[in-house]
């Protein structure tokens, strides 16, 4: 349950711009950086709103060179490492991406933080839904969508390279395609089994993971899979309404980061209430 906030002044510490303090830091290195300091004051406000640690995961996923790859491993590890075993919310924007470098986020999640929440405001698409299945709870809202388990070969969905005429142009993609799936698939299973449908038979677990990742529930690879068809196949899914006073911050947030993503010309932002790293478009 979601610990009430509290109105007081003396709940909330009056940080600038909200109070009558001045930033710690130098005017000028304030300014250039008032995009990040207001963020992370309002991911303190979140954080006291449910009592977890909150950490953003945020990716431009309109731009083709922002998928998960190996580079995004170390910036997690700096994130993560803030958080000392705390129950913990991860603030998830991604079109997905390689299933090597999502399985290394997954076994990152699973040692940093045991008690894991996966909030998607917007969309955690293709292997951001792997990382989802993560999480023991996933929080939705009505713009939140999930997406078919179709990884990325190349930057390619893995469901397009195992096709034939594709077998017959580049066998080997095709076949690094078979296995990108094959590795996506047991990845998921592992998840489902230990985490939130622990307790489910095999066959119901298979279930969930066949229809993620074939086309024989969701035809497109960029299928919205949203709160009611999450809950539908199983998952465990807080739907969150467009009024819930949670919500509404984690919407505020998501919009910030959507616009100064792309004022910055960054391709993602690695962000907690402490620690910050963005990774610049060349």
């Amino acid at each position: 349950m979601r610990k009430p906030r509290k109105q007081n002044n003396s709940t909330i510490e009056a940080k600038f711009p909200r109070g009558k303090s001045l930033p710690s830091q130098s005017p000028l290195f304030w300014v250039q950086q008032k995009d990040r300091y207001l963020r992370q004051i309002l991911i303190a406000d979140i954080e006291e709103m449910t009592g977890r640690r909150l950490v953003v995961y945020f990716a431009n996923r309109f731009r083709n060179d922002t998928f998960i790859n190996a580079g995004d491993i170390p910036y997690m590890a700096e994130l993560l490492g803030d958080l000392n075993g705390a129950p913990a919310d991860l603030l998830l924007e991604t079109g997905g991406g390689e299933t090597d470098a999502t399985e290394a986020i997954v076994s990152l999640l699973q040692s940093t933080a045991p008690d894991l929440r996966v909030i998607v405001p917007n969309a955690a698409k293709s292997n951001g839904t792997v990382i989802c299945l993560a999480a023991r709870e996933i929080l939705m809202g009505s713009t939140s969508e999930l997406g078919p388990i179709d990884p990325s070969v190349g930057g390619m969905p893995a469901s397009i390279g195992i096709e034939p005429a594709v077998a017959q142009q580049n066998y080997a993609l095709h076949r690094l395609a078979m296995y990108a799936i094959m590795q996506t698939k047991k990845l998921a299973t592992s998840l489902l089994k230990n985490g939130m449908l622990a307790g489910k038979t095999d066959q119901e677990v298979g279930n969930v993971v066949e229809a993620l990742s074939t086309k024989n529930v969701f035809h497109s690879h960029g299928s919205v899979v949203d709160h009611r068809e999450a809950k539908a196949l199983g998952l465990a899914v807080s739907y969150l309404t467009d009024d819930d006073e949670l919500w509404k911050r984690l919407w505020l947030l998501h919009c910030m980061y959507a616009q100064d993503i792309t004022a910055a010309n960054h391709l993602k932002i690695f962000e907690g209430r402490a620690r910050s790293t963005s990774v610049a478009a060349k």
